[in-house]
């Protein structure tokens, strides 16, 4: 879950003490001799599955025990590439417990869509600084009163004990109860492979987790253990990412990303692409929070749960560079045998173009075929030598939007199955969109001030599409009242000559749907008063107000 970073951290982070540097580590843990390889298991700092191939996760997080009617999400993640789910549960500390029941069916899914399963409990999460957390000890009790439906499931499911189980107080208190609820789970049983989450809401900005990983891996008697880092605010740059994750590597200590966000709050900007990239060069696994119904809609891949409608964050997850579509490969415990299914789809046919307006055209292909059956299809644009992914669809159709007037584009088609094999691209479609309907047309605009200290504000502007067509690639106008200077935004890139701002957006707000809408947050220097701005406009274009 996106933690917004504490002024604590705030602090430490001005300071310059996160101190990811590499650190020295004792020898390369040891397999214990007990351990056996039932499942997934580990072996030499590496997540195999039981018949010895590795696995590297790609998927994303959904909020199942929010959101329990929402139980085709995990079909919908499924068809657009990922291999793995993390399930949010919970142990009724906090929110209403999941039975066993209701885990035994999530795990079926998870069976019957082909995808591994990473089941955590929620409750513990800021254990320390929030005061309602549940504590491991008593989120290892839920995980023993679920033994009977977990037993027998050690090749498909994960067991994530408790969701980022420490705050930022006395941090270095995670790692006594995080061994006990380790060894509690071992002394009840279990040979699930078991995955820990870092202190400092999972961020481990203090290095708890890193610097007593050596001792925590060793009091697991199987040896079946991986370490999570969650990365938001505190990971915006390269050397931070990279530092972090290759000290593990080095000590070859199983560990993933299990969380992380690109949008940018106001404490920082996440370095996605960085967290990405080093995921697939060091052959590690990334779980990217999440599918859809965020308090912060930012962080949503998905409108309302449909996987038609991924948002600037869902296609940079799914369709991306070192994104799922692209380097998720399913695990071969569904596919059988160690090559699993090797077999590519037929290539599609020709695309053919209709609907097409100034900023969307609809595309639709005879289906391709395969040995086992297509799981979805990428469609791309082409330029030259290059291809960039612009929508994925579990149909032989799709809608393309977010494209400029009177341009001309080129696209095609890829089909993939189930474990990830790609076919040949299909042959190309010309199509070139309506001049007009300029992205102004059809605004409303939304201000208001989110907090106030005297010599300074923070504020949030929302842009609503209300017009008929979406909006891509605005650019906001207003002039402030009163010699307010913004100081620092988010969701945009914001210029200012005298009262006049003009702003535009960041890759994940450039594309407003029609009846969306996206979120620019900022902080400003005030005066003894503080107007707010009277009209707006977009691209040129007179909004609404309100």
């Amino acid at each position: 879950m996106r933690r917004t970073r504490p002024p604590a951290v705030l602090l430490a982070v001005l300071l310059g003490i996160l101190g990811l540097g590499p650190t020295a580590q004792a020898a390369a843990p040891a397999e214990s001799s007990a351990a056996a390889a039932t499942g997934l298991h580990i072996s030499g700092g590496r997540l195999l599955e039981g018949n010895g191939n590795d696995f590297i996760m790609r998927g994303v997080n959904h909020a199942h025990t929010w959101y329990p009617g929402e139980t085709q999400s995990l079909a919908d993640i499924k068809a657009l590439g990922a291999n793995t789910v993390r399930v949010v549960l919970s142990n009724g500390h906090r929110w209403t417990k999941n039975s066993p029941e209701d885990v035994a069916a999530v795990v079926a899914q998870c069976k019957a869509n082909r995808l591994i399963c990473v089941l955590e409990v929620h409750d513990t999460t800021g254990y320390g600084e929030e005061s309602a957390a549940a504590s491991l000890d008593q989120a290892a009790d839920y995980w023993i009163g679920l033994k009977s439906v977990l037993t027998g499931e050690e090749n498909y499911i994960v067991i994530n004990i408790g969701n980022e189980p420490w705050g930022n107080t006395n941090p270095a208190g995670w790692t006594a109860p995080t061994t006990a609820a380790i060894q509690k789970l071992r002394g009840a049983g279990f040979q699930h492979t078991i995955m820990v989450d870092a202190p400092n809401w999972g961020q481990d900005w203090q290095n708890v987790m890193r610097d007593n990983a050596q001792s925590v891996y060793k009091a697991d008697t199987t040896g079946n253990l991986i370490f999570s880092i969650h990365m938001y605010s505190v990971y915006d740059t390269a050397q931070e990412i990279t530092d972090y994750l290759n000290t593990f590597v080095s000590a070859r200590l199983p560990i993933l990303i299990g969380e992380f966000g690109g949008p940018p709050d106001q404490y920082g900007d996440p370095d996605e692409n960085t967290m990405m990239a080093a995921a697939q060069q060091l052959k590690l696994g990334y779980l990217a929070w999440s599918w859809s119904g965020n308090t912060d809609p930012i962080l949503d891949m998905t409108t309302n749960f449909d996987p038609n409608k991924l948002t600037d964050w869902g296609k940079r997850v799914f369709n991306g560079p070192n994104g799922i579509a692209e380097t998720s490969r399913e695990a071969t415990v569904y596919s059988g045998g160690s090559g699993g299914d090797t077999q590519a789809p037929t290539a599609p046919g020709t695309p053919i173009a209709s609907a097409v307006t100034a900023t969307s055209a609809t595309l639709t292909w005879p289906a391709a075929t395969d040995n086992v059956g297509v799981a979805g299809y990428d469609i791309v644009r082409v330029s030259g030598g290059t291809e960039t992914r612009v929508a994925t669809s579990t149909g032989a159709s799709a809608s393309i939007t977010g494209l400029t007037a009177a341009t001309s584009y080129t696209f095609a088609v890829y089909a993939r199955d189930a474990a990830g094999n790609r076919s040949a691209r299909s042959a190309t479609v010309g199509v070139t969109t309506e001049a007009g309907g300029g992205s102004g047309a059809g605004c409303s605009v939304g201000y208001r001030v989110v907090g106030d200290w005297g010599s300074g504000f923070q504020g949030e502007i929302s842009i609503r599409n209300t017009g008929s067509a979406a909006i891509s690639g605005w650019t906001l106008g207003f002039s402030f009242a009163d010699g307010q200077t913004i100081s620092n935004m988010w969701g945009g890139t914001p210029q200012q000559s005298g009262a006049a701002v003009t702003v535009t957006p960041a890759a994940y707000t450039s594309t407003i749907p029609v009846g969306g809408s996206v979120t620019v947050g900022f902080t400003a220097n005030r005066g003894s008063t503080n107007s707010a701005p009277t009209a707006f406009t977009l691209s040129g274009s007179s909004c609404a107000t309100g």
